[in-house]
């Protein structure tokens, strides 16, 4: 039998850094991740606004990509994307998801379910309005999650749509915001042992939250 690449069983870190008790954590759980949030930039987090979303598809196979947080308040949390994407596709089929995020400088987890709308046009356009140039362009330019026959197509596409659009694209109409209305959230920290924090929050019905301690 070949000897494994790496002794991926040995590899192991013990998080020591900081505890999760209910009577510290805010009655809203947007409050709480807007000051983890905080927390994770003044640690200097490597982009601490990545996400891992993840989406279903119609047949029930599961994907994940990485995106970056673009908005959030009580109404929920915002990214932007190509509609016609494979998550786009997917969300159209089923309109729900969940988004993590990991700050491991912190130790310190962020999971979060809810159903995805899309959001207004005027707020997709002002967004797409304040990209750099580049990035408007690249919107047209890309037919996101399509097969490319080469990066030089794809080069040769924005080279194209610059020369068209100038200097003042307007948002193409496959592009846009989504957003994630959260029902449920969960912030975990890590700790010794094994025994980590995970405090949830699930939505009720008339749309108040419970707060509950998960076993790790």
């Amino acid at each position: 039998m070949d000897k494994p690449r790496h002794d991926l069983a040995q590899m192991r870190k013990s998080y020591e850094q900081a505890a999760l008790d209910e009577s510290h954590v805010h009655p809203q759980p947007v409050d709480q991740f807007h000051q983890w949030f905080d927390e994770a930039m003044k640690a200097q987090a490597l982009e601490p606004n990545a996400m891992t979303l993840a989406t279903v598809s119609a047949d029930g196979r599961p994907s994940t990509r990485v995106l970056l947080l673009k908005g959030a308040d009580e109404r929920g949390l915002v990214w932007f994307t190509n509609y016609d994407s494979r998550k786009g596709q997917e969300l159209e089929a089923n309109p729900f998801a969940a988004m993590q995020f990991f700050w491991g400088e912190l130790e310190r987890v962020v999971r979060i379910e809810g159903k995805v709308e899309r959001i207004a046009p005027a707020e997709s356009d002002e967004y797409y309005s304040s990209r750099p140039l580049g990035s408007r362009i690249g919107a047209w330019a890309s037919p996101q999650s399509q097969v490319l026959a080469s990066r030089a197509d794809l080069e040769a596409a924005w080279v194209k749509q610059q020369a068209a659009l100038g200097e003042a694209p307007p948002r193409p109409p496959h592009w846009g915001g989504y957003r994630l209305v959260p029902d449920r959230w969960e912030f975990w920290q890590g700790r010794s042992s094994r025994l980590h924090d995970r405090i949830v929050f699930v939505q009720q019905a008339g749309g108040g939250w419970v707060l509950q301690r998960l076993a790790p």
